[in-house]
């Protein structure tokens, strides 16, 4: 978590095709959001509405870095974040059409999906740097969404949406990554997921976009080994693709696009799952849309891109887990995409 002064903000990518741009909201001490500006990322996005990833924009743990990926030049941008809002600290070829990028203790890996592969990076004072040697194929035609850490760093984690499966590197002291272990999903087509502080891995599950079959699973990660826990708990809602967990770990918040709705699922000391609410928040009701999501770092308030109306939605965290609005920021364009929340 942050111990500067520098302002909290919310940070979503425009991903078009002839200049993608970084938009910075501020947020205010009730979590609403004002004065969006546009930062050139120097590199260029996809400029196709609704980029299938999680993480295309994401911040470092210690929030001073944003790293947001350029699909459309494959490339991958660098932000420092201070007091005087992100800087800019130039571009690093990566591979084709990268979509995802995930940061521990300096070590960036990014999620290539034209190839479809991996690369790692280090976060240094000159910027992002390539680690040679780093770049590991994924299968033909995974179909890849996101790349993440586990909590200590010692593994990486892909989900491959294709073939149904979650595929974990161990991660070395050098960066470079070790055999990969290829483990079946508990459900169909698994997309994003996000970890709790102990390891546990959640993964929510698309089911092919099937109407009403929208599920996430729970696992538990010990020695590298990947074992299910709770396998494939429903929430009766449909394309469900985005994860982030509560700051206490108690709850794990998913967006359901094509109901426009955020469940709760409660997390237990185990690892298991049990839905708490399927439409805990809603953006438009009735409409298709949300996405993207984040927390801020003080599990305050939760902020989800609507990709169909253009918008950013808010909601605070109550004590109990519950979403109350706080209101919507709109003028972004047909293409947005990603959205970190520091």
């Amino acid at each position: 978590m942050r111990t500067d002064s520098a302002p909290s903000a919310v940070y979503v990518q425009s991903n078009e095709r002839d200049g993608n741009q970084v938009v910075v909201f501020r947020t205010s001490p009730n979590g609403a959001l004002s004065d969006p500006g546009p930062i050139a990322t120097g590199g260029d996005g996809d400029g196709v509405p609704h980029l299938a990833s999680q993480g295309s924009t994401t911040l470092t743990g210690d929030a001073r870095a944003l790293l947001v990926t350029n699909a459309g030049s494959d490339d991958v941008s660098l932000f420092a974040v201070d007091g005087d809002g992100p800087r800019a600290r130039g571009t690093t070829a990566v591979g084709s059409a990268p979509k995802s990028a995930a940061e521990h203790d300096g070590l960036v890996y990014v999620l290539n999906t034209g190839d479809p592969s991996v690369c790692g990076l280090r976060l240094t004072g000159g910027g992002l740097e390539p680690i040679a040697g780093s770049t590991r194929a994924l299968e033909a035609g995974a179909d890849p969404a996101q790349v993440g850490f586990s909590p200590d760093g010692s593994a990486l984690v892909v989900t491959e949406r294709a073939t149904n499966a979650i595929v974990s590197y161990p991660v070395g002291s050098d960066g470079q990554l070790g055999d990969p272990r290829t483990w079946s999903s508990s459900g169909q087509t698994p997309y994003g997921f996000a970890f709790t502080d102990d390891g546990t891995l959640l993964v929510v599950e698309a089911f092919g976009a099937a109407k009403g079959k929208a599920a996430t699973s729970s696992y538990a990660t010990t020695g590298g080994d990947l074992t299910p826990v709770s396998a494939s708990v429903g929430n009766g809602r449909s394309e469900i693709c985005w994860a982030v967990v509560s700051d206490d770990n108690r709850f794990l918040y998913t967006t359901n696009f094509a109901d426009s709705g955020i469940s709760r699922y409660a997390i237990g000391d185990d690892g298991s799952l049990t839905l708490d609410d399927a439409a805990a928040g809603v953006g438009i009701a009735g409409h298709t849309g949300l996405r993207d999501e984040d927390l801020t770092t003080d599990g305050r308030f939760l902020y989800a891109l609507d990709a169909e109306s253009c918008q950013v939605f808010g909601w605070s965290v109550g004590a109990s887990g519950s979403l109350s609005p706080i209101g919507s920021w709109g003028g972004l364009p047909a293409t947005v995409a990603g959205l970190a929340a520091d």
